[in-house]
């Protein structure tokens, strides 16, 4: 059972939701949204991981500038999402991915998973703040691909995904050969339930596959 919790951070106060395992914790998971806010797909993805047993957090980003942000996936749901992204910045994100793994670190190892804009606060999290971390197609994340990086990122694509052409997926085989690539036959928002991209096999695979990343590395 899921419950909103409030987290002080240097950017002010933010909600988080908060899943913990019926059993001890395996580790924990900062789960990082899509440009639409911790909605109900983010809570559900939040409530998945504790089932796997880990403690998952999703931290609303947007409340340092508008909170109790919850937005749809139409066309003034995205715009407004790219408003407030761009207000927020991905610096700002990226501190506050800190302050959220800094609060659940105390007994276990913390990892990230994020989706879409999510993907690259994700990617941040491994190159500069040592966590492990799964990014969901991250359209944002070239300009940090040539950063070395403080833990290992598992990223997942879609083959049929337009604002990620397949050049730019192989940019990160090219600059980051180290790390494991995944691309599936789907669109942009693949993982998503409640988004017309939606493709349930290779939303399995990729859950497996990031399953198996945090066992690996959340030891």
């Amino acid at each position: 059972m899921g419950q909103w919790i409030e987290l002080d951070t240097a950017h002010g106060r933010i909600r988080a939701w908060r899943v913990a395992p019926d059993r001890e914790a395996r580790a924990a998971i900062v789960v990082v949204q899509e440009i639409f806010g911790v909605n109900a797909h983010i809570r559900s993805v939040a409530a998945r991981y504790a089932q796997a047993d880990y403690l998952a957090v999703a931290p609303a980003y947007f409340d340092v500038i508008e909170p109790n942000a919850e937005l749809g996936y139409d066309a003034a749901g995205i715009a407004r999402g790219r408003e407030l992204v761009a207000a927020l910045g991905l610096e700002k994100a990226n501190e506050l991915t800190a302050f959220t793994a800094q609060a659940l670190g105390a007994s276990a190892p913390v990892g990230t998973v994020g989706y879409c804009w999510g993907g690259t606060v994700a990617l941040l999290a491994a190159l500069r703040l040592g966590r492990p971390s799964v990014s969901y197609y991250g359209a944002r994340n070239l300009p940090f691909l040539e950063e070395p990086a403080e833990a290992p990122v598992m990223f997942h694509f879609g083959a049929r995904d337009a604002s990620i052409p397949p050049k730019m997926v192989a940019r990160h085989r090219s600059l980051m050969p180290q790390m494991r690539t995944y691309t599936y036959p789907a669109g942009h928002g693949f993982n998503c339930d409640v988004r017309d991209d939606y493709c349930p096999a290779s939303a399995e695979l990729a859950w497996n596959r990031s399953l198996a990343f945090f066992d690996e590395h959340l030891r």
